[in-house]
């Protein structure tokens, strides 16, 4: 386990170091000495994502930063970012974005489709196959608030236009009144949940790449509909049907027992409101303890 972490932590130092050149499968296993199989498997069952749709996501990031914060032509920026053409790079951008690199540029906001992963290297609760990680879900505290941020950048990719200064404002609110629940790996967070009491809304649900498959989103559920809203309808936004950006997140939540419903618009982005009954989610545990 822990071999395997540094060889990806190792492919992802090499990563970042050439994002501007250009970057394969086979170019990075060769750099880090180890076999293309291998090396695509144990970085995919690390991060929840190829190691093809890492350097691309992370390229379109560079890339929309550069659209904000510099005046290169887009064809330079669409070179960089290893596209041999505006009009290639263009629809790509789109994708992701939801706005041409023109558009994008006009908006004059940036934000991250994804950053840096930061790995854990020596991660002790994912040795855990079988744990119920409720009892290890706590409150947060204000002392909480770097390792929380530090766990909201790892997982930007799950919430599109994330402003951070607005967002940590919000979170100390949240925190001050009882609403963000946090589950901490020795100095890892490794889950945060932010909740409303009136509506039952999940606010923002992230959790650490390396824990995803883990159970721990299972677990903050199980705090909500035990503990802190038992008996309510839960809600969660998340991206729409075929959106590009979306790393898995709909189908996790549907896994879940999630329900589809309205489709809404949050800070213009195009997202989808899912819903989580209360017989939905008891039937669900019932359904998953008998499989653990």
């Amino acid at each position: 386990m822990r071999s395997s972490i540094k060889n990806v932590m190792a492919a992802i130092n090499y990563i970042e170091d050439h994002l501007s050149k250009k970057l394969d499968l086979e170019i990075v296993a060769a750099a880090v000495h180890y076999s293309k199989y291998h090396l695509h498997r144990m970085f995919t069952n690390t991060v929840g994502l190829t190691l093809h749709d890492y350097v691309q996501r992370r390229k379109l990031t560079e890339a929309a930063k550069l659209l904000i914060f510099s005046e290169k032509p887009i064809i330079e920026i669409a070179a960089l970012a290893g596209y041999e053409s505006q009009q290639a790079f263009t629809p790509v951008f789109k994708a992701m974005y939801k706005q041409t690199p023109n558009q994008f540029r006009e908006s004059d906001k940036f934000y991250p489709l994804q950053l840096r992963f930061i790995l854990k290297s020596n991660p002790t609760l994912t040795n855990m196959n079988t744990i119920d990680f409720t009892p290890n879900i706590s409150y947060a505290s204000n002392a909480d608030i770097p390792l929380w941020m530090d766990l909201v950048r790892l997982v930007i990719d799950g919430f599109p236009c994330l402003v951070e200064h607005e967002y940590i404002g919000q979170l100390k609110q949240c925190i001050a009144e009882q609403r963000a629940l946090i589950m901490k790996d020795e100095d890892t967070a490794v889950g945060v949940l932010v909740f409303c009491k009136e509506t039952g809304s999940i606010d923002f649900l992230g959790v650490h790449p390396q824990y995803r498959r883990k159970g721990v989103t299972k677990a903050f559920l199980n705090k909500l509909m035990t503990e802190c809203l038992p008996g309510e309808t839960l809600s969660i936004t998340t991206y729409r049907e075929g959106d590009k950006a979306d790393t898995g997140y709909r189908d996790e939540y549907r896994q879940l027992g999630f329900a589809e419903s309205e489709l809404l618009v949050e800070f213009g982005y195009p997202t989808q409101k899912f819903l989580l009954h209360p017989q939905i989610k008891e039937e669900v545990a019932d359904r998953r303890n008998c499989t653990d």
